[in-house]
């Protein structure tokens, strides 16, 4: 009966191209108590490689949440992910497989080292080319929740499937096994696939497969699902909502996203607008169906655009909606009908459907800004950021790594890109960059080729060499400086004209490549702002003269419109008959980097401390949201406690660096000036040199560097202070520091040498934490310091090694009261030197110390501490000091509260005035909380 339901299942599939090398059956009940799936499966696999196989891999999604070993769980690790790791048993999710049988006999089967999620079958002899074997497998799947990756079972009883059985990987003469890291699609080859599904009766079945029947019986529902060519069959299962199913030409789109509250009539004509556009540039989509989630959308926004919040409303009606849904279906579409390996071919996969998505809005929404309607309100217009047309962003955003000199290869594996790229810059490159070549080649080659290589690759495994190609064949220029400098390297593009030599016909100009690649550049002739010249210049090598008609060119520009993604467009700009090649701008608050204009910005900045109280005033900088290699800023400020101006400047140059450990040198001169006291004032300026290291392998979160610093310092003198220590001085001082954090991990080592006029001291410092399977955490820290030599004063100790709260004689910590004696802002530590957080005695040590902080965690962000250690001071005995208490950990690092209980000092808190002896740190400084939040995307 079984074989003639088979048979009579092919015959019912109409085969459109290509014919399925795999079958897929299942029969699978849900208990909704367990969460968790029964299933009985058939595979059908067909040997469609020229060579005998022993051996079958499969790809088993629920395993990869199974525990905190997986590759799921390290890459949640690396990218401080901690829902996951602090996630109860039964949130996550594992494969229970039973048995795996051919003919009724048991095959044997193991999982990969290092690969839980990867199922590998041995079979009991060699499958022949062409041959097929039946293979069974009875397995239940517990379902995760899907808080982790948004698929799963949500929180109100919902499940979002979307490879959630047991699926082949894809073996092209060898086995493509990629773990599930919740950074896109399987791989997997397409197979025809029928589903048999018995589920509570409340559940509503949504799908892109074939709804075959679906009936209730009892208290269960029963669901057949059939598809032909199939490479995923996401599923919702849904009690609290339904999605609707609306028709779109000769398909139908099922789709949950939320529409605004648009006209049914409004949906109707943008989701037939996307299609035909897609089915235009594109070919027929294969399947009848496509299932548009929101799941799909949230793991691949309109980025920026879905950052707004819902009361802001700066695009016109439907323009959400569009473009939500155009990004969605464009990615499913191609996911569903080219299958390129995701890791290694995910770029032509990216470099697709971002063109096609600038395509749309050049077409639909020509005049559409960055900023919508933002960008016609009085005060925002005069932005440049107003300036921006939509499609704008691409380029922005791949250039924020790029300026950050963490841009990673487009032909790069997937899973080695950090998350920035993955989500975001390595996509942007790959769309761009053919809009590149479509400026280069013209259009019309450009979009053949994307055509020809849908219809060629569609529902068969396809690869980047049959996109080269197919390119190579539709172009009528060298295109080897695509493949080998921009797809392949991280090479960046930066021209410059470095010579111009006019006469009254022509213009002589000479182009500078100030990168070791081969990439063509466009040239412009310019006047009244208008374009009246343009050529493209290839084969530039370092350098290269071209002769162009002068034309009354007012200026001559490289890239003036500015298609191609180059590292810096500020040096291509020059004047024919213009004195100055860009002329200066002056804008207030920071803006968007204009490159036909010399920016400089000015915006209000604020600080704080005691003595000065609030401090407010203008700071003038030349750096906007990317980076630049040459910086200055400049911040007076006027102290309304002080009654006077205090306030900082810094200049520096980086030098970054590709393809080295050495990733950035900046060398710079900085100073300030604030008050160290009532009435007394510091000035700091220091001249450095810095050295910043970082794997070639970004994903590695190790980091080094380098400091090599002279810190003068020029202090009024205190007449209430006797002791005090000559209010001048100048301290020589290299750090070198390291660091390697995850969430479960984290190492750093900082020394620290100082050489002064009257003294010189070395100092280690080393801190460790780690965060146990049970969520139980320590933190270990060491800090061990020496005076070399010394000939400062015995009482004096300004200079000397701190107990609990560092003199900070550099000027390096941002104390709100730095010589408070008591009162709240006193209470203020620095964990660094000693680390204490009781005021034990002797506070400080002028020959050595060594100390160690520890702490645990009690419940949560509760934590229990430790401090012991032993100073030494010149005449004196060594002394053993320890403390402890209760730490709460509101923003670890940032902002936290100790409560001292027992110490050197007895139990600390029975004794009286304990307000006083409670200690805390808190930081103001909103950048650094920022980088909490942003450290998981660098």
């Amino acid at each position: 009966m079984r074989t003639l339901f088979v048979l009579f299942f092919c015959c019912l599939l109409k085969i459109d191209g290509v014919v399925a090398q795999h079958q897929i059956l299942i029969n699978a009940e849900l208990n909704k108590e367990e969460r968790t799936i029964y299933i009985d499966q058939q595979l059908t696999y067909v040997n469609t490689v020229k060579e005998p196989i022993r051996e079958i891999y499969l790809n088993d999604w629920a395993n990869a949440f199974k525990d905190k070993n997986t590759p799921l769980a390290r890459r949640f690790g690396e990218e401080y992910v901690r829902k996951f790791h602090f996630s109860k048993p039964e949130e996550k999710g594992y494969t229970s497989l039973e048995k795996v049988t051919y003919n009724n006999n048991d095959l044997v089967w193991i999982r990969p080292q290092n690969h839980p999620d990867i199922l590998r079958v041995l079979l009991n002899k060699k499958l022949q080319p062409g041959e097929k074997i039946n293979l069974k497998f009875k397995y239940s799947v517990k379902i995760p929740s899907d808080k982790f990756t948004r698929f799963g079972v949500s929180s109100d009883g919902n499940y979002k499937l979307k490879f959630w059985y047991l699926t082949p990987a894809v073996y092209d003469g060898e086995w493509k096994l990629y773990s599930h890291k919740d950074i896109g699609e399987q791989y997997t080859p397409p197979a025809n696939l029928d589903i048999q599904l018995d589920v509570p009766t409340e559940f509503f079945p949504s799908t892109a497969l074939n709804i075959f029947h679906n009936y209730a019986a009892g208290n269960r529902r029963h669901i057949r699902l059939t598809g032909e060519n199939r490479v995923e069959s996401e599923l919702l299962l849904t009690q609290t909502y339904e999605p609707e199913t609306l028709p779109v030409g000769q398909h139908q789109l099922v789709t949950n996203l939320d529409d605004d509250g648009l006209q049914p009539e409004i949906k109707d004509i943008i989701l037939t607008r996307i299609f035909d556009f897609l089915q235009e540039r594109l070919g027929e989509y294969p399947h009848q169906k496509i299932l548009i989630t929101k799941e799909d959308y949230l793991k691949n926004p309109v980025y920026g655009l879905n950052q707004l919040p819902d009361f802001i409303r700066p695009f016109p009606d439907g323009f959400n909606y569009d473009i939500q849904q155009l990004k969605t279906i464009t990615n499913n579409f191609l996911s569903n009908s080219l299958l390129l390996d995701p890791q290694q071919d995910q770029w032509v996969h990216d470099a697709i459907a971002i063109c096609l998505m600038i395509d749309y809005v050049d077409r639909y929404y020509p005049k559409m800004k960055l900023i919508g309607s933002l960008s016609k309100i009085i005060g925002l217009r005069w932005f440049h950021a107003a300036d921006l047309e939509f499609n704008d962003q691409y380029q922005f955003l791949y250039m924020n790594m790029a300026r950050l000199n963490i841009d990673q290869p487009l032909g790069s594996s997937k899973d080695s890109l950090l998350k920035f790229n993955v989500n975001i810059a390595n996509p942007y490159k790959a769309g761009i960059g053919i809009k590149y070549l479509e400026d280069y080649l013209g259009s019309e080659p450009v979009k053949k080729t994307i055509s020809e290589f849908y219809s060629e690759n569609r529902l068969q495994l396809g690869t980047r060499q049959n996109f080269e190609s197919i390119l190579r064949k539709n172009a009528n220029k060298n295109l080897d400086w695509f493949f080998e400098d921009y797809v392949n390297t991280r090479k960046k593009i930066d021209f410059k004209i470095s010579k111009l030599k006019k006469s009254k016909d022509s213009l002589k100009v000479t182009i500078k490549n100030k990168r070791d690649n081969n990439m063509p550049v466009s040239l412009y002739g310019i006047k009244d702002d208008q374009i009246i010249y343009k050529r493209w210049v290839d084969n530039i090598g370092k350098e290269k003269q071209v002769t162009i008609p002068r034309n009354d060119a007012e200026r001559i520009a490289l890239n003036y419109e500015q298609v191609i993604p180059e590292y810096n467009q500020r040096n291509n700009f020059r004047g024919v008959s213009k004195l100055f090649n860009k002329p200066i701008q002056f804008r207030l608050l920071e803006d968007i980097e204009d490159p036909k204009y010399a920016q400089v910005f000015f915006t209000p900045e604020f600080d704080y401390n005691l003595y000065d109280g609030i401090s407010i005033g203008p700071k003038m900088y030349n750096t906007t949201f990317l980076a630049k290699d040459l910086s200055f800023r400049i911040s007076p400020k006027y102290g309304f406690n002080s009654n006077t101006v205090v306030g900082s400047a810094n200049i520096s140059y980086t030098w970054r660096y590709d393809n080295q450990d050495l990733r950035t040198i900046r060398m710079g001169i900085g100073g300030n000036r604030f008050s160290y006291g009532y009435d007394l004032f510091y000035r700091r300026y220091t001249p450095y040199l810095n050295f910043v290291f970082r794997p070639q392998n970004l994903r590695n979160n190790e980091r080094q560097s380098l400091s090599i610093r002279n810190i003068n310092v020029d202090r009024d003198e205190n007449p209430f202070d006797q002791t005090q220590t000559s209010p001048n001085y100048n301290v020589f001082n290299v750090r070198y520091g390291y660091g390697n954090s995850y969430l479960v991990d984290r190492t750093s080592a900082v020394i620290d040498y100082q050489l002064a006029e009257n003294f010189s001291k070395v100092s280690l410092s080393l801190q460790y934490r780690k965060l146990f399977k049970n969520n139980r955490q320590i933190n270990l820290r060491f800090y061990g310091g020496t005076f070399i030599y010394s000939d400062l004063q015995q009482d004096a100790d300004y200079f000397s090694f701190a107990l609990d709260r560092p003199t900070d004689y550099l000027f390096d910590y941002n104390y709100y009261g730095r010589s408070e004696g008591d009162g709240l802002f006193s209470q203020q530590i620095i964990m660094a030197e000693g680390g204490f957080k009781s005021q034990v005695m002797p506070e400080y040590a002028n020959q050595w110390i060594t100390t160690v902080n520890a702490s645990t965690n009690i419940w949560k962000w509760i934590f229990a501490y430790g401090d012991a250690g032993i100073v030494k001071n010149r005449g004196e005995n060594s002394q053993f000091l320890y403390d402890s208490g209760v730490r709460v950990a509101l923003v670890e690092d940032y902002f936290e509260v100790f409560f001292p209980v027992y110490s050197n000092l007895a139990w600390e808190i029975a004794q009286p005035d304990y307000d006083q002896k409670i200690r805390f740190i808190v930081s103001l400084d909103i950048n650094t909380l920022i980088r909490l939040f942003t450290r998981r995307w660098y």
